[in-house]
């Protein structure tokens, strides 16, 4: 049986969202925006962004706390960039209009959007050769 270390699964787990979101993403093509701006972040803000904010700032802590009570090699490096998303869920939280306007922007210029998919790929090929080499 294959075992992974906590900080392989992160990786994995996050470079999973980001490839299969672009793939669904892709498949779905002009109705991803529909559906993102018209239920995922509707005008008001719905409950279930306050549930993905708790699961995100408990695995944040936790990541940090299995940073330091385990000896893995680069484990800050995970923890650092899931701090980093930390960012995002509060500015969802705090400034819910800005961000909805901020992702109507980027879902509403072709060239943002390419953009932004091609960063998400290559951050998720990252993660997962990190997962791979150095976890």
């Amino acid at each position: 049986m294959i075992s992974i270390s906590y900080f392989q699964f992160i990786c994995f787990l996050w470079a999973s969202i980001g490839i299969g979101s672009r793939i669904v993403m892709s498949i779905m093509g002009s109705r991803w925006k529909e559906w993102e701006l018209n239920n995922a972040y509707t005008v008001n803000k719905s409950k279930w962004i306050y549930i993905v904010a708790l699961i995100a700032y408990f695995l944040v802590g936790y990541t940090w706390y299995k940073h330091f009570t385990t000896h893995v090699n680069y484990s800050w490096i995970i923890s650092a960039l899931s701090s980093v998303t930390i960012v995002k869920i509060s500015t969802i939280i705090f400034n819910y209009e800005g961000f909805r306007k901020f992702a109507s922007n980027i879902l509403n210029d072709k060239n943002k959007m390419f953009k932004l998919n091609v960063s998400v790929v290559i951050f998720s090929v990252i993660l997962i050769f990190m997962g791979i080499y150095l976890y």
